[in-house]
C-alpha cells in the first residue's frame, strides 16, 4: 500500500506517543519494521511562538526512514500555516491528532474535541490539503462519548475534503483507554470511504492482528502502548503477516537493546535527561522479566550510564 510517497509495506505503523516517540524510540521501531513513525504531537500554535520542547520534539534523524509530523490544534488557518512553516524533506506526512482525550487539550477544543464538529475537521483537513504537497492524514476515535458514535461520517467528510489515510482509535473519548476498542466502527469506516483506514486499539501480538485485519479489512494497523519497552512487536506482527515463525528476543536481546537506547538517548539528548527518561523505558523492556521486581528500585535511581551496567548485569545472573 502507498500513501503519496509513503511505502506501506506491512501496513505497520508507530502510533505518537508523548514521552515515548522521540526520534530514537522512532528508529529503534523502524528497524524492527514499522513502516511509519510519527513525532509525538505538537500543538500548532506553540510552533508559531517557537517554543523550544516543540522544536525539539520536531527534529528528525538522518537515519531514520518515514516519519509523519502529528499537529494538533483546532484552527484550520494555523495549523496549515505551521505545516508550511516546518515543511522539509525529512517529513514524509502531516498528521491532525483528533483522538488526544487529555483534558488540557480537549478544553481547548482540540483533540478528541472535533470529534463533536465534523465540519470543522473537515476545513481543517482542506487547509492542509491546500497548503502542503505531502499526504494529509488523521487520527480519529470512534467517537467522544458513547451516544456519539460518529466515526464514520468524520471519515466521509475528511475524504471529501482531501484526507490521504485515516486511523481510527476504537475507543471513545470518555472510554481514554479502558475497556475494549470498537473494532465494528473501524469495519463501517472502511466499507464506507476509499481511502486507506489504519485500525488502532487492542493490537498487542500477532493473534490480535489478525483477528483486527479479519474483523475490519482495515488496510493497516497502528500500534501504541504495546509498542513501549517492546519494539520486537513489529517483528511478530511481520511473522504473522508472512506467515512465519516469531522468535520472541531472550534476555541478552532485552539487555543489548536497553545499552543501545541508553547510548542512543545519550548522544541524542545529554546524560542527565537520557538517564531520567531510561528510566520508564528500562521498566517497560524488563516487564515481566525475571528479577524485574528486585530491579525496579534501582530503575529508579539510575543517574548515569555506569548505574544502566550494573542493572543489566543484575539481569544476565538472573
Amino acid at each position: 500500500m502507498k500513501v503519496g510517497n509513503i511505502d506501506l509495506k506491512n501496513g505497520l505503523l508507530l502510533g505518537p506517543m508523548a514521552g515515548v516517540t522521540d526520534r530514537v524510540y522512532r528508529q529503534i521501531c523502524q528497524e524492527q519494521g514499522c513502516d511509519l513513525t510519527f513525532t509525538e504531537m505538537v500543538s500548532a500554535k506553540a510552533i508559531r511562538y517557537n517554543n523550544q520542547k516543540s522544536k525539539l520534539i520536531l527534529e528528525i534523524g538522518e537515519e531514520e526512514k518515514q516519519v509523519g509530523v502529528q499537529l494538533f490544534g483546532s484552527d484550520p488557518y494555523i495549523i496549515s500555516e505551521m505545516a508550511k512553516k516546518i515543511d522539509h524533506d525529512g517529513i514524509h506526512c502531516f498528521d491532525v491528532n483528533m483522538g488526544c482525550p487529555v483534558p488540557k487539550v480537549v478544553n481547548n477544543g482540540e483533540g478528541s474535541a472535533l470529534m463533536k464538529d465534523p465540519k470543522k475537521i473537515g476545513k481543517i483537513v482542506d487547509a492542509l490539503v491546500k497548503a502542503v504537497d505531502k499526504p494529509v492524514t488523521i487520527k480519529i476515535r470512534a467517537g467522544f462519548s458513547p451516544e456519539t458514535i460518529n466515526a464514520v461520517d468524520v471519515c466521509k467528510i475528511a475524504e471529501a475534503n482531501g484526507v490521504s489515510m485515516i486511523t481510527i482509535h476504537g475507543r471513545t473519548r470518555e472510554q481514554y483507554y479502558s475497556g475494549k476498542a470498537n473494532w465494528e466502527i473501524i469495519r463501517q469506516a472502511k466499507e464506507s470511504v476509499k481511502v486507506p483506514i489504519i485500525g488502532n486499539g487492542d493490537v498487542v501480538d500477532g493473534k490480535s492482528l489478525k483477528a483486527m485485519l479479519e474483523q475490519t479489512a482495515c488496510d493497516g494497523v497502528m500500534v501504541g502502548r504495546a509498542a513501549m519497552g517492546n519494539p520486537w512487536i513489529f517483528k511478530a506482527l511481520i511473522a504473522e503477516i508472512q506467515g512465519t515463525t516469531y522468535t520472541p528476543p531472550t534476555i541478552e536481546d532485552v539487555i543489548q537493546m536497553i545499552q543501545r537506547h541508553s547510548e542512543m538517548l545519550i548522544e541524542y539528548k545529554g546524560e542527565y535527561i537520557a538517564m531520567r527518561e531510561m528510566r520508564k523505558h528500562i521498566a517497560w523492556y524488563t516487564k515481566g522479566l525475571k528479577n524485574a521486581t528486585k530491579i525496579r528500585a534501582g530503575i529508579n535511581r539510575v543517574e548515569n550510564i555506569e548505574d544502566i551496567q550494573g542493572i543489566l548485569e543484575q539481569l544476565r545472573s538472573a
